[in-house]
Order: C-alpha cells, then sequence, then structure tokens
C-alpha cells in the first residue's frame, strides 16, 4: 500500500530525515511515534504529498507519487489520499455537511453525489442531527468527527492523521480512537497516525518509533483488535 526507500528531507543545513525505509500494508493501522523534533511530521506530509524529499521514493497505492506532475499529484491527493489535523480545520462560514463535501466538489462530484456521501457518513458518525450546524455550534469531538468524515467523501486508500485527538478530552478520545477501527473494517481504509498519545499507540496494529530523522524500532502489537 505505503512503499517508503531512502527518503532524505532537509530544511537549509537541518537534515530533517536521515533515510527512511517504511512499508505499511493495505488496512494498517500504523501509529508514528517519537519526541518532538524526530521528523514524524515532515515524514507524513511527505507520505501525504504535502511535501516532497530531497531524495528517494515513495508509492502510495500502487503509483510513483515522485513521478507525477504538479496537477497530476494534487488530483491523486483529492482522490486516494484523506487528511485529519490536530485541530479540525474546518471552515467556519460553512455547515458540517457543507465542509465535508467541500473535497469531493473539488474531486468533480456533482452536487447531488456529494451531498448523498456526506449524509451517509454523517449518519455513520452518528451526527446526522447536527448537518446543518456550523463549527461554533459543534463540540470538540463532533468537531473532530466531521474532519474525519471529510476525510473519507472520496473514499480514499489512506487516512493520515496528525495528532488527531491531541486536543480532546479524554472520552472524545476514546471514542475517535475507537472510530479508526470502525473505519478500517467498514472502508477498508489504510491508516498512518502521527500521535504523542501512548493510549492510542498501544492499540495501533504497529508502532513505528522515530528520533532525530531516523526509526528506531517498529513494535507489533501484542493485543490485536478482535474481528
Amino acid at each position: 500500500m505505503i512503499d517508503i526507500k531512502g527518503i532524505k528531507k532537509s530544511f537549509g543545513s537541518l537534515q530533517v530525515l536521515k533515510g527512511i525505509d517504511l512499508h505499511i500494508d493495505k488496512g494498517e493501522i500504523v501509529s508514528i511515534v517519537g519526541p518532538s523534533g524526530a521528523g514524524k511530521t515532515t515524514l507524513l506530509q511527505i507520505i501525504g504529498t504535502l511535501d516532497k524529499p530531497d531524495s528517494g521514493t515513495i508509492c502510495v497505492d500502487g503509483v510513483d507519487v515522485s513521478s507525477l506532475s504538479s496537477a497530476k499529484l494534487s488530483d491523486f491527493r483529492n482522490k486516494h489520499i484523506g487528511f485529519v489535523f490536530q485541530f479540525h480545520q474546518l471552515l467556519p462560514e460553512f455547515t458540517a455537511i457543507e465542509n465535508i463535501m467541500i473535497p469531493a466538489y473539488i474531486g468533480g462530484a456533482s452536487k447531488s453525489e456529494a451531498k448523498k456521501r456526506a449524509k451517509e457518513l454523517l449518519d455513520f458518525m452518528g451526527l446526522a442531527d447536527r448537518a446543518s450546524h456550523k463549527p461554533a455550534e459543534l463540540s470538540g469531538g463532533e468537531k473532530q468527527r466531521v474532519a474525519v468524515a471529510r476525510a473519507l467523501i472520496n473514499n480514499p486508500a489512506v487516512i493520515l492523521a496528525d495528532e488527531p485527538s491531541g486536543s480532546l478530552d479524554s472520552k472524545n478520545k476514546a471514542e475517535l480512537h475507537q472510530l479508526f477501527f470502525d473505519l478500517r473494517d467498514k472502508f477498508g481504509q489504510t491508516f498512518v497516525i502521527v500521535t504523542h498519545d501512548e493510549t492510542l499507540a498501544s492499540i495501533t496494529d504497529r508502532t513505528i518509533k522515530m528520533r532525530d530523522g531516523m526509526l528506531e524500532t517498529e513494535e507489533q502489537q501484542q493485543t490485536l483488535q478482535e474481528d
């Protein structure tokens, strides 16, 4: 699903990634952990094609993204990769359902198609009654669920999450973490999650530890999610 070979990245004289090799299988939920400055977010942005490495190759869903033109890369990102951020990044002037529909519009879907899919996702998230509410009228947990639905609207192969539960209380954290597994079981997506949350890291299929721009260790979780 995701194949990374020899990825290096520097910002000026600072080398942030020092030759990353990593393979992630389809349907895997992988957490990336490590201290601040380890290069976790930079790696996630490169996987998500939001940034380019200085060297190395990356294939996502069978496509060598480093070979794509800017226009094709934008189209690939829209259709194959979904993003969830720590602070949801919903547009305040739009309702929940409108926020979810935006990537579908960008991908060329009609209004009726986008609305139908957004309604299905809102229902799955337990937010059908919040469709017409704007972000300011939603709780933190509700906003993050809307953000997850937005990431799913184009049925991407990969979901990338950067500290997705970092701004949530304990109850909403637990619900969001369970949601990732529910989504994987229902839609078959691959999840790559950068997190400082030890509880979340402990329940993912695999934990990848980073330090100083390199992969330190990988841990296969002993306790797997029950079928």
